[in-house]
């Protein structure tokens, strides 16, 4: 009992599928837990098809052209690490999530807002007159993904806001190794996390159809959403957009007895 406790996840094999700084600690995060984790990264960023654009922007952003920054996933945080981006003194930054701003901070960047209920770019409008004390129009640059939606982009200028948005990166799928590929088949795995509508298409683009004896576990209710979507079965959802919710989400389930056999 001690050992369930302590060690929830003992002995469960679980599918990590993002590498770098946040494959690491989730990584080292579940194996505090118990768990036998594999790090398969199963996305990458590449560059944007209108460079010049995204070099413009980033220019402007060292000059202090903008009032705020969003950044709405920790790719985009490698992007600005990669292009060892500069942020003026005088412009905030706005994070969608944990998970986002812990990337920012570890990069070197300073966050000014964190949605506190709904970490996504929804929850950020919510909260965004308060935290800006209402203050109409505020210069923002949004970054974004190549396949990103522009909730947060549109959100912003329908209230009035002066907003430029760019793409950061393109995401392209990385396929696993064929060992893991056969062993997720087979139904050797455990559980497999599901980061981002991303992570979810190459689930379903390199697994197929999960066996039933391996819990799908999505970080937050968009994802969940984007999985089913792409036909995924969704078996477990974090509370919070965050990597810790999510583990603690399976830890729940193992406590709650429903550890699948292999």
């Amino acid at each position: 009992m001690t050992n369930q406790l302590t060690k929830p996840l003992a002995g469960w094999r679980v599918l990590v599928p993002r590498g770098g700084p946040w494959g690491d600690q989730v990584a080292a995060n579940l194996r505090a837990r118990g768990a036998n984790p594999i790090v398969a990264p199963m996305i990458n960023f590449a560059a944007t098809d209108d460079a010049p654009a995204l070099d413009a922007a980033l220019t402007r952003l060292a000059a202090g052209d903008f009032d705020w920054m969003t950044i709405t996933s920790a790719t985009t945080v490698d992007v600005l690490s990669s292009h060892r981006a500069v942020v003026a003194p005088g412009t905030r930054i706005a994070a969608v999530g944990e998970t986002t701003a812990a990337a920012l901070i570890a990069a070197g960047y300073h966050v000014d807002i964190v949605p506190s209920e709904d970490n996504s770019a929804r929850g950020l409008l919510q909260e965004w007159e308060t935290a800006t004390a209402g203050v109409i129009p505020l210069r923002v640059l949004t970054l974004r993904s190549e396949i990103a939606k522009p909730l947060l982009t549109e959100g912003l200028r329908r209230v009035g806001h002066d907003v430029e948005s760019v793409v950061a990166y393109r995401t392209i799928g990385v396929p696993v190794s064929d060992q893991v590929v056969a062993d997720v088949k087979a139904g050797l795995v455990h559980a497999v996390l599901v980061t981002s509508g991303s992570v979810a298409r190459q689930v379903r683009e390199q697994f197929g159809d999960i066996p039933e004896r391996t819990l799908v576990a999505c970080i937050g209710p968009q994802t969940a959403k984007d999985s089913r979507a792409l036909g995924l079965r969704v078996d477990v959802i974090a509370a919070e957009r965050s990597a810790e919710s999510l583990i603690e989400a399976l830890v729940d389930t193992a406590l709650a007895g429903a550890a699948p056999a292999l």
